[in-house]
């Protein structure tokens, strides 16, 4: 297997972590889709990453989509209940935790843009978004030690990654200090190996 993807990408390192705590051996290729020479439109139409080629040739896209793939590949350490109640769940978990990445990413392109043609209402929109879904995050994990159920499973790997990306790209929001039982299981997974290798570089 290959993967393709930004090393700073939110999506691309929750699959890096599935890929890590499935002890699946694969090949990092950094290919960054917005760069002239990108192979990524070859495998994924949209050009999106990250994209996770299989060794028979078949390309997978959509992070999601590729995690519940690999979830199956080897019954070692399931990341994903097979029960249809508690599978939903999780995935629902994941998708708010993937939307708070979607506001955060959305905020690094706007900026990139020339001065006059950001939209101020846009980025404040945005962070609208980040700060309600952090909220929501926060209320329904409580005390909890885990997101979802009992034991660390694809929806705490979700919101590890978000707000991993939140540093990286939007310190100056403190998620820490507003949410502070999200720092606390944010300091538990960056004990675990699949995040501590899988730490963005410095942007």
């Amino acid at each position: 297997m290959k993967l393709l993807g930004s090393l700073t990408s939110p999506y691309v390192r929750k699959v890096r972590v599935v890929l890590a705590e499935k002890r699946i051996d694969y090949e990092m290729q950094v290919d960054l889709p917005w760069n002239e020479n990108s192979k990524v439109p070859e495998y994924n139409p949209l050009g999106k990453v990250p994209v996770l080629l299989m060794d028979e040739g078949t390309s997978l896209f959509d992070s999601r989509v590729i995690v519940e793939y690999l979830d199956t590949v080897t019954p070692l350490g399931r990341l994903i209940p097979d029960d249809n109640r508690e599978r939903t769940l999780v995935k629902r978990w994941e998708a708010l935790a993937d939307g708070i990445s979607d506001a955060a990413a959305a905020i690094v392109i706007e900026t990139r843009r020339p001065a006059k043609l950001q939209s101020k209402d846009w980025i404040a929109r945005q962070r609208g978004k980040i700060n309600s879904g952090l909220k929501a995050v926060s209320i329904e994990l409580g005390e909890k030690n885990w997101c979802s159920g009992d034991a660390y499973n694809v929806s705490d790997i979700a919101v590890g990654c978000a707000l991993g990306f939140l540093d990286l790209r939007l310190p100056d929001i403190d998620w820490r200090t507003s949410c502070p039982n999200l720092e606390k299981l944010f300091a538990k997974l960056m004990q675990r190996a699949s995040f501590k290798d899988t730490v963005p570089p410095a942007a």
